[in-house]
């Protein structure tokens, strides 16, 4: 009795061996890396403080979001001078008008004043004299229109380029305000309300963490069996160290190799060259930056 006792103990310790070495072996990784997303940094596209800046980190903000306002006392003020001009031209037109007309309708008087006068000299009732002083008249009556007529056309010339300017003006008046570019998660913010901010300052890093990718890294003889599209299982530990997995889908193999990073692990030990790959993975809340996990193959039997 006491020897099938011991050749049962014998079996199934040989047996729970070698299931829990066929355990370890299936369960290999076969690739290691960290989580990363995209990150945008917004940065201020005005200059002045920044009255208002409502976001904190860990916030989610959307797309078209206003998240801050930069004072724009200064271009209000301006647009509000050139608006002024521009209305202060357009009330000189009328009166440039006027006096256009009064000069054409006087050369008109003058003409026929002349050709009076001339038909006058050829009866001999007239001078050369008179003659003379008309002409001399309606050469000055001409000189005096064309100066008002630049005078319209320069006056009128005015109005594009001063418009042009409060266009400019709203332009960076719509700088001013902050707005958030796409949906995603506040990372860190680098600035604090009712400070003073210059055009191209970063004031904060949004990423989408609706989907993630996890950048691992390969040897040389695994790139035939990772291909971009390919699907994969992800891996990370929970609290209690248990493995939960998801499936991910390979976009993208490095074409040139990279010397391992000294953080990661890789499946020959003895490799110092590998091909960083990237799997995108959907993130259900669990997965964070830099969190690491690893890669493994789908079997195709």
């Amino acid at each position: 009795m006491q020897i099938r006792l011991i050749i049962l103990a014998l079996v199934t310790s040989t047996l729970t061996t070698s299931l829990s070495s066929c355990n370890r072996n299936g369960d290999k990784a076969d690739a290691y890396g960290t989580f990363e997303t995209d990150e945008t940094t917004i940065s201020a596209e005005a200059s002045g403080k920044l009255l208002t800046f409502s976001i904190d980190e860990g916030e989610l903000v959307k797309a078209g979001q206003i998240v801050g306002v930069i004072d724009s006392i200064q271009l209000y003020l301006k647009c509000k001078q050139l608006n002024s001009q521009i209305e202060a031209i357009k009330a000189r037109i009328p009166n440039i008008n006027a006096q256009s007309e009064v000069q054409a309708e006087q050369l008109n008087v003058l003409n026929i004043e002349y050709n009076r006068i001339k038909k006058m000299f050829a009866d001999g009732s007239a001078t050369q004299k008179q003659i003379d002083d008309i002409e001399g008249r309606i050469s000055l009556a001409k000189k005096q229109k064309d100066a008002i007529d630049v005078q319209k056309t320069s006056t009128f010339a005015e109005i594009p380029a001063l418009t042009a300017q409060v266009e400019q003006i709203k332009d960076q008046l719509r700088r001013c305000k902050i707005v958030n570019p796409a949906d995603g998660k506040v990372l860190v913010t680098y600035v604090n309300q009712f400070e003073s901010v210059i055009q191209g300052k970063a004031l904060y890093k949004v990423a989408n963490m609706d989907f993630m990718y996890l950048r691992a890294y390969i040897s040389g003889n695994q790139l035939h069996s990772f291909q971009p599209g390919s699907k994969v299982k992800v891996f990370i530990d929970n609290e209690s160290g248990q493995l939960i997995e998801s499936e991910g889908i390979i976009t993208w193999v490095s074409s040139e190799a990279e010397f391992t990073p000294k953080i990661i692990q890789t499946r020959e030990e003895r490799v110092k060259l590998v091909y960083p790959i990237k799997v995108k993975v959907k993130n259900d809340g669990s997965f964070r930056i830099g969190m690491p996990a690893e890669v493994r193959l789908i079997s195709n039997k």
